[in-house]
């Protein structure tokens, strides 16, 4: 099985990224590290760069950790692309890095997090940024 981690290059991804490693050493699974962006907008900080995406590749080779990115450019958000790809793929675990966001911040927004969690039919393991 494979544990997924849906990555962004802030500390929030990072956050997540440590706790999925830790993960699948626990686990002996390897690591699917997603990345995803609707491409909607000129620069998206969600978007992880080629040299993100590098040092990430990096540190899971170094850390032993099999692994493997992806990175979906595709109109779609992220809960979305996470929700299929768990669907379609034999995922034990998703993980989620999570932020405080206001009443109103969730009404007008939505929430990938809380759509990960209702809809994915796998345990998800939700950090925050230390």
């Amino acid at each position: 099985m494979t544990i997924l981690v849906g990555y962004v290059p802030s500390a929030l991804g990072e956050a997540a990224l440590l706790a999925a490693v830790e993960q699948a050493r626990l686990r002996d699974e390897s690591l699917l590290v997603v990345n995803t962006s609707r491409g909607d907008a000129y620069a998206d900080p969600r978007l992880a760069q080629e040299g993100d995406l590098e040092r990430v590749v990096r540190e899971l080779t170094a850390a032993g950790v099999a692994h493997a990115v992806r990175q979906l450019v595709r109109g779609r958000d992220a809960a979305e692309e996470i929700v299929e790809i768990v669907e379609a793929e034999q995922i034990s675990l998703v993980v989620i890095g999570i932020r405080h966001r206001t009443p109103v911040g969730k009404l007008i927004m939505g929430s990938a997090a809380q759509e990960i969690l209702l809809r994915v039919p796998c345990p998800v393991l939700a950090v925050k940024a230390h």
